[in-house]
């Protein structure tokens, strides 16, 4: 796929229209206004909000370092997210900058048992950053200044961290259950949201969040909201005040993109917090959102002795101003903030004729896995919904987390050119930050939390903890995807999935995660302990460089 403008001038974006649109998000204050939220309708009114402590919600939430600590079980076990990680110290590159990509395609939906799709790979795949939370993990420092490399602390060295949440620029594929039970917008189109997840949690005193808020709220907050055409929430974003209407799709105001578009997503802070534009070059529309208190995003306020929840209206803001190793979010299991990464993990097959009730286990006496290695249901197919419910691809499956690594993310069904059976990949660019978003990022680095997630890892010594993850049989899974970069005419773009025709390299493809990482993180009292919970490689220079308008040289 070639991401030349140039060869794009043909496309309803014109070229023209895309420079405009650019030189504006370089302008100081253009766009930074966030108009009041819209008001929701009397039938959408019902408090809703992402409860990460619910298996069926765990494909939209930031992975936390210990789940055991924090929920109490390990319901995160699947949540599985293989990233590419991207570092400059230039400043502004851990808050400013501009992303291409192509959204990927699907096989056609007849015959589903003997394909796969991309729902059934990533319930959502994402662009990340960290911002300030002067309420969220670890409750040490009442202050957090935005765009600053002031707030890097090495929990090894010290627990005055300032509050930290995680931003995730969320898209979710088209063609299977209907948001808000599942996370398809539209039976053949994509839609996008942004996220924030924070963490109620005090680290030192092992306090939560008081039982009213966690009740609200929960311990893993999320402000949500879907990008839309004007750039008004449709709906309170924060968790506090979130409703169903929040979380229901509206053709009328948000932003849907076909299967197969090439996008720009430009991110940046303003005055009133962190926004986001997509520009769909294939269509011409647009869309954004603002993280802005004026759009009804909000800090929970931490109150573990309170009998209320409180949301603080918030501007969020990008909270590091360069993205290395050391611009961490430090609750979480990733060692993130600049990234793409692929939410995988969460889709197995649910078939058999007992009767699945929508959004329960798949009943006894049903199979789980592909058609051809038929096994019994068992305790990680949750969030089960039947092929009527779907919108499109006539399946019945399960979206909660897959404990067994035996789901159709762990199986050869990944893109590797075969578009009849499996999807085109997702494809992107390497970010440019700088005022002109001239700038390339100097260097990336692969990362898989596998570690995290697997049963049979000892995450303090790392024992055990094997790069291909092992299945409940006791076997590797049959495969787990990589990233490859495919080169064309002077453009460069990363795919992640199986051997790809026409790939430039696939750097080793599951030796390109590389060895174990330990992390520090904040314990009890202010103690540190070291979690193996991540493989990671970092590589001395950026691989894949890209441009805007024919350069973007360092």
């Amino acid at each position: 796929m070639r991401f030349s403008l140039r060869s794009r001038m043909s496309r309803p974006f014109s070229i023209v229209a895309l420079a405009s649109v650019v030189f504006g998000l370089m302008l100081t204050g253009a766009m930074s206004g966030t108009p009041a939220h819209a008001a929701t309708t009397s039938a959408l009114n019902a408090h809703m909000t992402i409860n990460c402590g619910n298996p069926v919600h765990t494909g939209l939430c930031t992975e936390v370092q210990d789940a055991q600590q924090v929920f109490g079980n390990d319901i995160y076990i699947g949540h599985d997210e293989p990233q590419t990680l991207f570092y400059s110290n230039v400043p502004g590159a851990g808050n400013r900058m501009l992303w291409q990509l192509q959204l990927p395609r699907d096989p056609a939906p007849t015959n589903p048992a003997n394909k796969s799709f991309n729902f059934q790979l990533h319930p959502a795949f994402w662009f990340g950053m960290a911002m300030c939370d002067t309420q969220s993990f670890p409750e040490q420092v009442s202050t957090c200044a935005p765009d600053s490399d002031t707030n890097i602390v090495d929990p090894a060295v010290s627990s005055q961290h300032p509050g930290v949440a995680f931003m995730e620029m969320q898209f979710y594929p088209p063609g299977w259950v209907a948001w808000p039970a599942g996370t398809s917008c539209d039976a053949r189109q994509w839609c996008a949201a942004l996220n924030i997840d924070s963490l109620s949690e005090n680290p030192v005193t092992g306090q939560l969040n008081n039982a009213a808020c966690l009740n609200v709220a929960g311990v893993e907050p999320v402000n949500f909201a879907f990008i839309t055409h004007n750039g008004v929430s449709q709906a309170p974003a924060n968790p506090v005040d979130s409703t169903l209407a929040t979380f229901t799709p509206d053709r009328n105001q948000d932003l849907f993109m076909n299967s197969g578009d090439h996008l720009i997503v430009v991110m940046h802070d303003t005055p009133h917090g962190l926004r986001i534009d997509i520009v769909d070059r294939d269509t011409g529309q647009h869309g954004f959102m603002t993280a802005s208190a004026s759009n009804g995003f909000g800090q929970v306020k931490f109150d573990p002795n309170g009998t209320t929840c409180q949301n603080i209206p918030s501007d969020f803001h990008p909270m590091y101003s360069t993205s290395s190793e050391q611009t961490r979010v430090t609750w979480a299991a990733h060692s993130q903030n600049i990234a793409f990464s692929d939410e995988t993990g969460h889709f197995d097959f649910c078939n058999g004729a007992n009767t699945i009730t929508p959004g329960g286990n798949c009943p006894v006496g049903n199979t789980e896995g592909l058609a051809n290695s038929p096994r019994p249901s068992d305790g990680d197919d949750n969030g089960c919904f039947p092929a009527s419910s779907s919108t499109r691809v006539q399946v019945a499956g399960c979206q909660g987390t897959n404990a067994g690594f035996d789901g159709s993310a762990y199986q050869r069904v990944w893109p590797d050119g075969n578009t009849r059976l499996h999807p085109t990949p997702i494809r992107f660019t390497s970010p440019l930050t700088g005022f002109a978003f001239n700038v390339n990022y100097n260097r990336v680095g692969f990362e898989a939390d596998l570690p995290r997630i697997e049963n049979t890892c000892n995450r303090t010594t790392g024992a055990g903890c094997t790069l291909i993850p092992i299945t409940e049989a006791g076997t590797p899974a049959p495969f787990y995807p990589y990233f490859s970069i495919m080169r064309d005419d002077g453009s460069c773009t990363w795919q992640l999935g199986a051997q790809i025709p026409g790939s430039a390299t696939d750097f080793g493809k599951n030796n390109q995660y590389g060895p174990l990482l330990s992390l520090a993180y904040t314990g009890l009292g202010g103690t540190v302990i070291h979690r193996f919970n991540d493989f990671r490689n970092v590589m001395s220079s950026n691989p894949c460089r890209s441009s805007l308008f024919g350069f973007g040289d360092d």
